[in-house]
C-alpha cells in the first residue's frame, strides 16, 4: 500500500498538468462555518435550558426504609 502511495505522488509530481479543479461545495466555507456555530449555540442553550430541573424543590432527605426487598447497607444511622 506504501508502494502505491509513493508511485501516485511520484507520477504525480512528475507528470504535473497544473493545477487540478477544486471539487463543488454549496456555499462559501464562512457560511458552512457560521452555520455550523450557530446550529452549536442552539444546543448550548437546549443544554442550558434543564440547568434549573434540580433547583424546583428544596433537597428532601431519603429515609432508610428497614422493610425494602434490598435495604442500604451503608444507610449512616438514617434508619430506625
Amino acid at each position: 500500500m506504501l508502494s502505491q502511495q509513493i508511485a501516485t505522488i511520484v507520477a504525480a509530481a512528475a507528470g504535473g498538468t497544473g493545477h487540478e479543479e477544486l471539487a463543488p461545495i454549496i456555499a462559501p466555507p464562512f457560511a458552512i462555518g457560521g452555520i455550523m456555530f450557530a446550529l452549536l449555540m442552539v444546543l448550548l442553550f437546549i443544554t442550558l435550558s434543564y440547568s434549573n430541573l434540580g433547583k424546583r424543590h428544596a433537597a428532601v432527605e431519603e429515609h432508610a426504609d428497614p422493610h425494602r426487598q434490598h435495604p442500604n447497607k451503608h444507610d449512616h444511622g438514617q434508619g430506625h
